[in-house]
């Protein structure tokens, strides 16, 4: 599992000197700590890195995710993602023209929910239902979703390990939008919903707003849950290209 390969966390430890473990074999925390000395690490940081080992073995094993969302640098959080995915909810949202949080729309373990704005959109539905899971994955939740909640529902309690997908995509140099990056990984939406985007969802919102037109309502909660549910095959297929870039520089010569 990649998060017992990762040494990251610990204080002077980048990826380089990640991947300088690896390639002298030290390629786990069992390892490390089993191993009485190690090239390039004086006995004194070998002790501190040990204790902080033995810290992270006993919060996996009590399988306290947000220990490592504070431990793991923000652009590490992806290596949680083997370890969690059976915990992982997908959030996104969709706003009106004022920019106020119409729907807030999550996707875990093979359900979705919608919460719409005047109607089951509060802070304790929303702090309920997040309570269920460990990891919170968006795209450019960073920048925009996580945001928009923590400014309306200041207290919300977002304190979930978090995998931007946006950001990630650019760093395996995928570039556009959430629906373009799906056409070039061939991961489909329902017909009715192709070719639309977040403008028609601002339309739809308006319609249900001003005529409650329940098909106006439909449409924007069903592109709501295609944007949730998409995000489950980025996240496998973006893990795994992860995965397979830091396995092979393992296996990298010594420079």
């Amino acid at each position: 599992m990649m998060l017992e390969r990762t040494f990251c966390f610990l204080p002077g430890i980048g990826p380089r000197s990640e991947r300088r473990l690896w390639r002298h074999g030290i390629t786990t925390w069992s390892t490390f700590l089993n191993s009485a000395t190690i090239a390039g690490i004086g006995r004194q940081r070998k002790t501190t890195y040990d204790e902080a080992l033995a810290s992270a073995v006993t919060h996996r094993e009590k399988e306290d995710a947000r220990y490592f969302g504070v431990a793991l640098p923000s652009g590490e959080m992806w290596r949680l993602f083997g370890w969690l995915r059976p915990r992982a909810v997908y959030l996104d949202i969709e706003t009106n023209s004022f920019g106020q949080i119409t729907v807030v729309g999550l996707f875990g373990r093979g359900r979705y929910q919608a919460f719409v704005r005047g109607d089951s959109l509060t802070a304790v539905a929303l702090a309920q239902a997040l309570d269920d899971y460990d990891l919170l994955l968006t795209f450019n939740g960073s920048s925009f979703d996580l945001p928009m909640l923590l400014a309306e529902f200041p207290n919300l309690p977002l304190d979930h390990p978090h995998i931007d997908l946006c950001w990630l995509g650019r760093r395996l140099k995928y570039r556009g939008g959430l629906k373009v990056i799906e056409t070039q990984l061939g991961i489909t939406r329902p017909s009715g919903l192709q070719g639309h985007d977040g403008s028609d969802a601002i339309l739809w919102w308006n319609r249900w707003q001003r005529r409650r037109d329940p098909a106006a309502l439909e449409l924007l909660l069903a592109y709501n849950e295609a944007d949730c549910v998409n995000l489950q095959p980025l996240a496998d297929h973006f893990y795994c290209q992860m995965v397979r870039q830091l396995l092979d520089s393992m296996s990298e010569k010594k420079r």
